[in-house]
């Protein structure tokens, strides 16, 4: 294939910008599919969640014919979450068509995306979308990228990826401006995997950008990060669907089935290679540049209502993960809610998807318990110990020190808000670093926080102090020393490790009152008194009382002297108080799931 008919982009957005809904109409125009096949719309958009949700999930790749150019288009996620995936996508091309909601402008999904872009000097055609809308504002989005990002409006190709209208004048300047694949004198063959995904009857495949040389079927390869040896059992490209070829070459994306039964044999970002004439050992062989092992950030405990549903559980974690390699998971026992999994996740999002997933596809009821994220613990021997789970925290006499991740957020609201998201962050813990005007409206706050104080409510803070205008974005920085301590909940005498919580000191006694004044409206009442209380080691910081249900126990008098009446209250308060000795405590569902939600 000549490499000058070659043009290799991806489309970038927020979500919500419209990026499924254009591929949509780039595939009608160049007639990759007929209009029969595309019975929905967002046809590059498989998961059920995604076609509800309306947001890319899972990066999509397809081969399109135009003008006796092969375009080959990357449709990448919009989540901060899935950041990583987005950035082998962008390796993986020369052009990325960024576009920008004429509704909304520029958000703060955006502007990270575009500087990844940048990173990798690629080729950026601007876009303003949804011109159709009433609302529109053409010209002040237009200007918006102009002062943002340098781009002249001239250059700003307004479409209506509903209407079709000027995608052909899209379709056309990519293949004007973004430049062919760079023919590399190395002899090995080199392969980017941009993205991997478990199929039911070819095992693992993965997603490919051929940088030098050529795979054909049946050719033995290497990963050359984890030193797997595989073979190509079949390698193709996508139509959206999988279609075989012979080989691919110099410059094409395509897939190659791996044989592997795993995703993480398979890890985005690694290369694939294989010898060439060059004669040199795999040990030496250089990767691409970019490779990193995805780690989870955000973890949460996932159990089943039913404890019979244990195996259940378990299975579907395994079939997950063998499409997920950023999902982890290991066995946890909690005395209150029985046995489950200790859940390891790239963010919020990321949790919801594999939560409704589980509950829908496998019919599993969960309990989800409150997320939390991973702490390095500085032990007195000088011993580092990294726990995601506030029970893993060790006996508080033997910690000399603990850290927390921070992330460097970035806030994008309309200058009216600045105010209100500023004391928001300062509340959180934030640190502010730097204040930017893209215009005479929109601000970009950037602040230094810790993670833990906005996996859990802050987006949804964020819309509401900012009347929905708000967007943001953050990426991970180090982990910084804090004065962190284990807060945990007793209720009736005993700990409930599912309550328990590692929180900053400053914030302990205000995050035990408002808990305890939570589980109080939500644990029924009993035939005696339950104590719920919050406590750093043995202090009590926090107590809220649930009483006890009382019987009229005097009722059936009817006068005579009062030491009767007493007799029967007394007598009442010792059996309450046997009770109390005995009696268990049926903590609902709804009050694990309260701490996901907080007062804002």
């Amino acid at each position: 294939m000549d490499l000058n008919k070659i043009r290799n982009f991806c489309i970038i957005a927020h979500i919500d910008h419209g990026k499924s809904t254009l591929a949509d109409r780039m595939i009608e125009l160049t007639g990759t599919l007929d209009k029969r096949d595309m019975k929905h719309g967002q046809i590059l958009d498989t998961m059920d969640l995604e076609q509800e949700r309306g947001i890319t999930i899972k990066l999509q790749p397809v081969r399109m014919q135009y003008q006796e150019h092969t375009l080959n288009l990357i449709d990448t996620p919009g989540h901060v979450d899935f950041s990583y995936e987005v950035s082998r996508s962008l390796a993986a091309v020369e052009g990325a068509v960024l576009i920008v909601d004429a509704t909304q402008g520029i958000e703060a999904q955006t502007l990270s995306n575009i500087y990844m872009a940048m990173d990798h000097d690629l080729e950026i055609i601007p876009v303003l979308n949804k011109i159709d809308l009433p609302n529109a504002e053409v010209e002040r989005r237009s200007q918006e990228i102009e002062d943002t990002f340098g781009i002249p409006k001239a250059e700003i190709i307004c479409v209506s990826a509903k209407e079709g209208t000027n995608v052909d004048k899209l379709l056309e300047t990519i293949i004007e401006k973004v430049p062919p694949p760079k023919l590399r004198e190395e002899k090995d063959v080199k392969a980017l995997i941009f993205d991997s995904v478990y199929d039911t009857y070819k095992g693992v495949v993965a997603y490919v950008r051929v940088v030098s040389g050529e795979i054909k079927k049946g050719d033995e390869i290497y990963m050359l990060n984890n030193g797997t040896k595989i073979e190509a059992l079949e390698v193709g490209y996508f139509k959206p669907t999988y279609v075989p070829c012979p080989k691919l070459e110099t410059g094409q994306i395509g897939y190659v089935v791996t044989g592997l039964k795993e995703v993480a044999d398979a890890r985005v970002g690694d290369t694939i290679w294989q010898k060439g004439s060059s004669m040199i050992m795999m040990e030496s062989a250089k990767p691409l540049p970019g490779y990193s092992i995805v780690k989870p950030f955000v973890f949460a405990s996932v159990f089943c209502s039913e404890g019979d549903d244990y195996n259940l559980l378990r299975d579907a974690l395994e079939k997950l993960r063998l499409n997920d390699a950023s999902l982890s998971y290991d066995p946890e026992h909690s005395s209150a809610l029985g046995s489950g999994f200790r859940c390891g996740f790239l963010g919020l999002l990321h949790l919801e998807i594999v939560q409704e997933r589980l509950e829908r596809e496998y019919d599993l009821d969960l309990v989800v318990t409150a997320p939390s994220v991973s702490y390095i613990i500085i032990q007195k021997g000088g011993e580092e110990l990294m726990i995601s789970s506030p029970a893993a925290y060790p006996d508080p006499a033997s910690v000399e020190a603990t850290k927390e991740p921070f992330v460097s957020l970035e806030v994008l609201v309309p200058k009216d808000y600045v105010g209100s998201v500023m004391e928001m962050c300062q509340k959180k813990r934030g640190i502010n670093k730097d204040i930017q005007y893209l215009d005479q409206n929109r601000v970009i706050l950037k602040f230094e926080m810790p993670l833990a104080s906005i996996v859990v409510d802050f987006y949804d803070a964020l819309k509401s102090v900012t009347s929905g205008y708000g967007s943001m974005n953050y990426e991970f920085i180090e982990y910084r020393q804090s004065n962190l301590v284990k807060l945990d909940m007793w209720i009736a005498g005993k700990v409930v490790d599912a309550f328990s919580s590692i929180v900053h000191k400053s914030e302990a006694a205000y995050v035990g009152r408002d808990m305890t004044k939570r589980l109080k409206k939500l644990i029924p009442r009993a035939n005696f008194e339950i104590a719920v209380q919050a406590a750093i080691g043995g202090k009590v910081i926090a107590r809220e009382t649930i009483p006890a249900y009382r019987k009229d126990v005097t009722a059936k008098l009817y006068g005579g002297d009062v030491t009767r009446k007493n007799k029967l209250l007394k007598k009442q308060k010792a059996g309450k108080k046997r009770m109390k000795m005995v009696g268990n405590v049926n903590i609902p569902q709804e009050a694990f799931l309260a701490v996901l939600k907080k007062d804002n």
